[in-house]
């Protein structure tokens, strides 16, 4: 979807798609937009309460069941278990897809974590292919003006070209690019406390090579599980920048993490996104 400074401003019902790394502020500014006139649409949100509601459910349930008390209620069904998944809280989608590593620790064997893996990538093709009954939705029974498609960071990794264009035909799509100043302080954050991701498959083939070579592991049962997320989340965001650039450039338009952290007001984000539009188009 692409159009003239102008007619974007004219444009009555905006549906906006923000594409960017987590931590660079997507949620943050979805969360600074009236509420009462834009719908926020979470893409990991319906991941997590749509596609994989049912996996995600039976990982805690998996691990309830190594308890003998819970274990006992849940088989007599005392007790019942649920996930409480909200925009600000996606832990359960994170822990679900778990990190490689040895079982004695949290880890998951190679072929569980790929198992998880596609599983995600077959959510998010289809948490992403919903944006459009969303957009009628949020209008025509709820009554929202706009809509904000509040992208999961790994969209840019689903190497599936029907998702992207889909996005581009029912939205705007903004890629929100992070500066170097941000990049080492997000670099830095996602060491410290490593949390688990997507990667496209031919990413972790090669990079979980790379790591076992360096650190001559001959097992992935020898690798400590926060160790390889840790080690590969500045890989990961070199690899994805270069697929963001790409979608704006051919779809969409690019604004500043630094500029958009100081969004205040609707006003604000959509003047940015309209000088973003102007300068693209010079």
């Amino acid at each position: 979807m692409k159009m003239t400074p102008q007619q974007f401003l004219d444009w009555e019902s905006k549906c906006i798609t923000l594409l960017a790394m987590s931590g660079a502020g997507k949620t943050t500014l979805s969360n600074k937009l009236p509420k009462d006139k834009w719908f926020h649409y979470s893409g990991d949100y319906r991941i997590g309460t749509k596609y994989l509601e049912e996996p995600i459910l039976d990982n805690i349930k998996q691990q309830a069941m190594g308890v003998p008390f819970l274990r006992d209620l849940l088989k007599s069904d005392s007790i019942y278990i649920c996930s409480n998944i909200t925009v600000e809280n996606l832990s359960p989608v994170s822990s679900f897809l778990g990190k490689i590593g040895d079982p004695g620790k949290g880890g998951l064997s190679l072929d569980e974590f790929k198992r998880r893996q596609a599983l995600h990538h077959q959510a998010e093709v289809a948490a992403m292919k919903d944006v459009p009954d969303f957009i009628h939705k949020a209008e025509d029974i709820y009554g929202y003006r706009h809509f904000i498609n509040d992208a999961g960071g790994s969209v840019c990794e689903l190497d599936c070209p029907e998702v992207i264009e889909a996005l581009a035909e029912h939205t705007l799509i903004v890629y929100i690019k992070i500066p170097p100043t941000l990049e080492q302080t997000i670099i830095e954050r996602a060491k410290k406390d490593p949390k688990p991701l997507y990667y496209r498959p031919e990413f972790v083939d090669e990079k979980l090579a790379q790591f076992m070579a360096e650190r001559g592991y001959q097992s992935t049962d020898q690798i400590a599980p926060d160790d390889f997320v840790s080690w590969v989340f500045p890989e990961l965001f070199r690899a994805r920048v270069p697929r963001y650039e790409a979608i704006a450039a051919q779809y969409g338009y690019t604004l500043d993490a630094d500029e958009v952290a100081g969004i205040q007001s609707e006003d604000d984000f959509i003047q940015m996104i309209a000088q973003a539009i102007a300068r693209q188009s010079h």
